[in-house]
């Protein structure tokens, strides 16, 4: 099984388009298809050839209620705090961030989002999605000493040791892959990350 992971498309429709014709079993959009929810509809149809596929979390730029009303339009399936088996692996996902300077229509304290994550604790292997990164980590470096990511869910990932984690939400990390513990975690961004599951 082929899974194809992305974030942060901020309606950047090439990257969008070049996504799509990506061949994988399920795609998982990891949050802020747009900024601030604008030009969401003409994400959709982009998105229309693999919507049967498609699993769609909020980031901090759309609200939950808004994705799911995106996916019931566009014919895919909201993703947030919700699970899919495939093959042996349990895959959940989180949308939305923790508290923001922009006041952004999805965001978390963090003990909203340790209370609400701690229903993926026994899932076990577990693929973990996120729409945020674990806070202070390369996943999350916005520039030398300054980051921006959720101490819930670094606390989530050291307690419980995914097997893998995606994120995206901080731009400066795009791309970037580590192991914290026995989880290989990667910050996705738009260029996205194929993962191929046995």
């Amino acid at each position: 099984m082929r899974l194809l992971i992305f974030s942060d498309i901020h309606a950047d429709f090439a990257a969008l388009k070049r996504l799509v014709s990506i061949e994988a079993d399920c795609y998982f959009a990891a949050g802020d298809l747009t900024s601030w929810g604008r030009e969401l509809n003409r994400c959709g149809e982009v998105l229309e050839p693999i919507a049967e596929k498609l699993y769609v979390l909020p980031g901090n730029h759309e609200s939950a209620e808004r994705i799911k009303t995106f996916c019931t339009k566009f014919g895919c399936h909201t993703f947030h705090e919700e699970t899919l088996a495939i093959g042996r692996y349990q895959v959940a996902g989180f949308g939305y961030s923790n508290p923001t300077p922009f006041n952004t229509p999805g965001e978390y304290s963090e003990a909203e989002i340790a209370r609400r994550l701690g229903r993926f604790s026994p899932l076990k292997p577990l693929v973990l999605i996120c729409h945020c990164p674990p806070f202070g980590t390369p996943l999350d470096r916005i520039r030398e000493g300054v980051y921006g990511g959720s101490h819930s869910i670094g606390q989530f990932i050291a307690e419980h040791q995914p097997e893998y984690f995606f994120c995206g939400h901080i731009h400066e990390a795009e791309g970037t892959s580590i192991s914290l513990g026995e989880t290989r975690a990667i910050n996705v961004g738009k260029r996205g990350y194929l993962l191929e599951l046995e």
